[in-house]
């Protein structure tokens, strides 16, 4: 015990220690620093050392809302030893995303991603440069583009049947089930059979322990993130989560290796998946671009955490919303009888003849964007809204803010899909590449906006329309009128706090027959 105590005891010095040498470095630093010349952003009052971190809460995106409607659409924040530039406003956001995209085409490192395996080859945070602009173009040309949503229409059909089969038979047993959950494993299933033509089934084969593990190190990788405000201190979140992070890389690794070699061994074949192409590029001595194995398990855990989670959570929302609103269900399934009839089910070929349930798509991306808030890095010394912002300064865009913005929607925190429908200030365009309007952004925008819009779009209004066409629902043990509970959960997602449970009640049963 006596040791126990010694060993605290140095370790309370040892941090103090440090602490003290940290405010004698500020003092100095006030004292000798040099007069600058630039006209940095607008920043709300600080503490020593932590700067704003005592403003910030377990909700992120609501902690920059608060500060953004309290001091102003652009902010210079000091996060502990960090700088950041907070953004809130379509105006500014726009002179990111368009006039300086090139500027701010870059990701922040976080801290110790070199100590990791996968932790500076991975697509969503490299560095803008030729390996990003390589795999984005594979991206979009082998997953992402047009073509390939056409040809890969036939996996989301299948994938999408599987879950209306497993709803209708809860349906007829009285079950509830749990709607984020399930829509979970449809774009989990989606995902898998994509990338490497293997169905995450309800057995624990290797694609679900895939699925298991990336939520897992996504969860991890959220709470390393933090150890960059510790400034000297960052080491101490690295020796609090550094081993679990590494040990579920490795983990990850085990399978995604057996599975590349499984790929490798079946040789050369028509119906390719996109481990088959990566295989391919990285085989091809004399490509433009080499890449490592490690870089194809990268890549592929990229795609997991940013193509399954965010769209599920996306339609969880949704329907939320709609048994929140019986008025906007009952219009949506009008629609549909009205496009589709009552014989068949709804196909992504009727969607583009579906307005309102568009409206009703993009309205809950607004009030719930999937990551709701975006970053970047100042690539060079630039302006923003006459204000100077210094090279490698972190940038977070609240998209959240963004789009409940009152100066540019009204009632911005009612659910209102009419908001959609009709020309008015709030009308936007969704081709944001061609950098038209930035008060609608659910996906980011410029270079480094999401690739996968079209596919999330696909998915989430197809799904969304077949369980308004199949299903009415009921919340367990509440009576009618009963309210889903709406509060979000915490962290830099936007999740519901409570799963949405309730039961499906068939209304429509497209394999009858």
């Amino acid at each position: 015990m006596a040791t126990l105590t010694d060993l605290q005891c140095s370790i309370i010095f040892f941090i103090l220690s440090f602490i003290s040498t940290l405010i004698l470095r500020s003092f100095l630093n006030r004292v000798t620093k040099p007069t600058t010349h630039l006209r940095l952003p607008p920043s709300p009052p600080a503490l020593p050392i932590i700067g704003h971190l005592h403003l910030l809460s377990s909700s992120i995106y609501k902690s920059f809302h608060s500060l953004s409607t309290q001091y102003g659409p652009l902010l210079y924040l000091h996060i502990g030893a960090s700088r950041c530039l907070l953004v809130s406003s379509a105006a500014m956001v726009a002179e990111i995303f368009k006039t300086n995209d090139l500027a701010f085409a870059s990701r922040p490192r976080f801290a110790f991603a070199d100590k990791l395996p996968y932790g500076t080859s991975g697509f969503v945070t490299a560095e803008y440069g030729d390996y990003w602009r390589f795999m984005k173009k594979l991206c979009v040309t082998e997953l992402l583009g047009v073509k390939q949503l056409e040809r890969l229409h036939a996996v989301r059909r299948e994938e999408l049947d599987w879950l209306l089969k497993k709803l209708v038979e809860s349906g007829k047993n009285g079950e509830a089930v749990d709607v984020g959950a399930e829509v979970m494993k449809l774009t989990n299933n989606i995902t898998c059979r994509v990338v490497m033509s293997a169905r995450c089934a309800e057995d624990n084969d290797e694609a679900q322990r895939l699925i298991e593990l990336v939520k897992e190190s996504f969860e991890v990788a959220v709470k390393m993130c933090f150890g960059d405000v510790l400034g000297p201190l960052k080491r101490l979140g690295f020796w609090v989560y550094g081993r679990k992070a590494v040990e579920l890389t490795l983990r990850y690794d085990e399978i995604l290796e057996k599975m590349l070699k499984e790929h490798e061994e079946r040789g050369k074949r028509e119906d390719k998946d996109l481990m088959d192409v990566l295989l391919e590029v990285y085989q091809d001595d004399k490509g433009r671009m080499r890449l490592t194995r490690t870089h194809i398990k990268a890549f592929i855990l990229d795609l997991f955490i940013a193509g399954t989670d965010t769209s599920a959570e996306s339609m969880q929302w949704t329907i939320a919303e709609l048994i929140n609103h019986p008025d906007v269900f009952k219009k949506v399934r009008k629609e549909i009888d009205l496009v589709v009839g009552r014989t068949r089910l709804v196909e992504e070929s009727d969607i583009p003849n579906l307005p309102y349930l568009q409206a009703v798509i993009k309205e809950t991306l607004r009030l719930y964007p999937p990551a709701p808030v975006a970053t970047r890095e100042c690539r060079k010394n630039c302006k923003i809204g006459g204000f100077n912002i210094p090279e490698k300064t972190a940038v977070a865009i609240n998209l959240y803010a963004i789009m409940r913005d009152p100066e540019v929607w009204d009632d911005p925190t009612e659910f209102r899909p009419e908001r959609f429908l009709v020309p008015s200030k709030e009308q936007v365009d969704l081709d944001q590449t061609k950098g038209r309007n930035f008060n609608f952004v659910p996906f980011g925008g410029g270079r480094r906006g999401c690739p996968g819009t079209l596919l999330a779009f696909a998915v989430m209004n197809t799904t969304v329309a077949a369980i308004v066409q199949c299903f009415d629902w009921k919340l367990g043990g509440d009576g009618d009128g009963a309210k889903v509970n709406m509060q979000s959960g915490p962290g830099m997602s936007l999740s519901m706090l409570h799963p949405l449970k309730c039961h499906p009640i068939v209304h429509f049963n497209p394999f009858e027959g």
